[in-house]
């Protein structure tokens, strides 16, 4: 420290640093992006500042490089061992395997936060014996009252099946409904999203929309121009009943974000929900009666085309529910609504990258302005 000597590595202790560094990494991220290699080589020169390098170059730049090449061969080994989270990547195009797609091509891979993104199947469990419980779980569900502890825990047990199934053969969402018909509903959307991202999204996501609401409606009312426009018809429905203002603040978000809510918010009568339908990819859907259309007869979340799950009891749940389905069935997010999702997953849920296009930081910088 008083002279400034460099420690003079030898190549086995350098290996083992390496591989340290990257069990370490990997119980944090199978697949860490660049900034995540920076930290780790700062904080290692930082701690130990003997092993800082010489030359012109910052002093972690080698160690930087290094541990790149060493988690590679890390995911290497480990997917030699069995896991899962990296078998998923294997068999891309190398000298002895020409035919393969490209490395960088369709990778699987955490990127919104996902905690237990693909899991190994349970210690002495295989696919025979939890495809026989997910054959419970269907019969289950035919049920008129259903069992509610049988199918949590039921649920639980076949979660890796489950999220194998999803994230390697990427069926579609109606595939989905008739193999796991428990997954859609409220109980079990919350607690998958759990089992993912272990975080309790429903009391999470309201407790900061209500937190950040008030801010929000300033930012919405202090809009001008053809936003500002669209703002004022939301403001309309603004009152102080809780609904009323979680709804404002989730339309008006979109319209701050450059996104099209129209797209994604459709409303209709129940004797037109087929035809609206047929209108929205993806959406929340607000169906009326013709009798009272000041009052929702029932909120429903549309995917690829179709009602998974309708009843629900307003806007807010449903957008909740719709983010949480995001989460279990690995969907990217709405494109019509794509910055306001990232907004509420990296700010409002405090999940996954925290890095922000210019827009969102500006808002996520308002919100948390003293």
């Amino acid at each position: 420290m008083k002279d400034g000597t460099r420690m003079l590595l030898s190549r086995d202790m350098k290996h083992d640093i390496l591989e340290k560094l990257a069990e370490a990494m990997y119980s944090f991220k199978a697949y860490p992006d660049d900034d995540d290699y920076t930290s780790v080589s700062q904080s290692l020169i930082s701690k130990h500042p003997s092993l800082t390098e010489p030359g012109p170059q910052p002093g972690y730049y080698g160690w930087k490089n290094s541990l790149k090449f060493k988690m590679g061969n890390y995911r290497t080994k480990l997917r030699r061992a069995g896991c899962e989270d990296v078998i998923v990547n294997g068999g891309k195009r190398s000298k002895n395997n020409p035919e393969g797609e490209s490395s960088r091509k369709n990778i699987k891979r955490p990127k919104r936060g996902e905690a237990n993104y693909l899991p190994n199947l349970p210690d002495r469990q295989n696919e025979e014996g939890l495809e026989s419980a997910r054959l419970v779980l269907v019969e289950e569900m035919k049920k008129k009252q259903h069992n509610g502890l049988l199918m949590a825990n039921l649920m639980d047990q076949t979660f890796s099946l489950r999220r194998q199934e999803i994230v390697k053969k990427e069926p579609a969402v109606q595939d989905i409904v008739e193999r796991w018909p428990a997954l859609f509903t409220e109980g079990e959307v919350f607690a998958e999203f759990s089992r993912i991202a272990t975080k309790h999204l429903e009391s999470s996501f309201f407790e900061s929309l209500d937190k950040h609401t008030p801010r929000i409606i300033e930012l919405l009312q202090s809009k001008k121009g053809a936003a500002g426009l669209k703002i004022q018809e939301l403001m309309a429905n603004l009152s102080s009943d809780v609904t009323a203002r979680r709804s404002v603040v989730l339309k008006g978000l979109p319209i701050v974000f450059g996104d099209d809510p129209n797209k994604f918010y459709k409303t209709c009568f129940e004797t037109t929900k087929d035809e609206a339908i047929d209108n929205v990819t993806v959406g929340v859907l607000t169906i009326l009666s013709e009798d009272d259309p000041e009052q929702p007869v029932s909120t429903a979340i549309v995917l690829e085309g179709g009602i998974v799950m309708d009843k629900i009891r307003d806007l807010p749940q449903a957008f909740c529910l719709i983010f949480g389905l995001t989460y279990a069935l690995n969907l990217d997010y709405p494109k019509c609504v794509g910055n306001t999702f990232k907004f509420i997953q990296s700010v409002m849920l405090g999940l996954g990258n925290k890095a922000l296009p210019p827009k969102l930081l500006t808002v996520k910088n308002m919100l948390f302005d003293e």
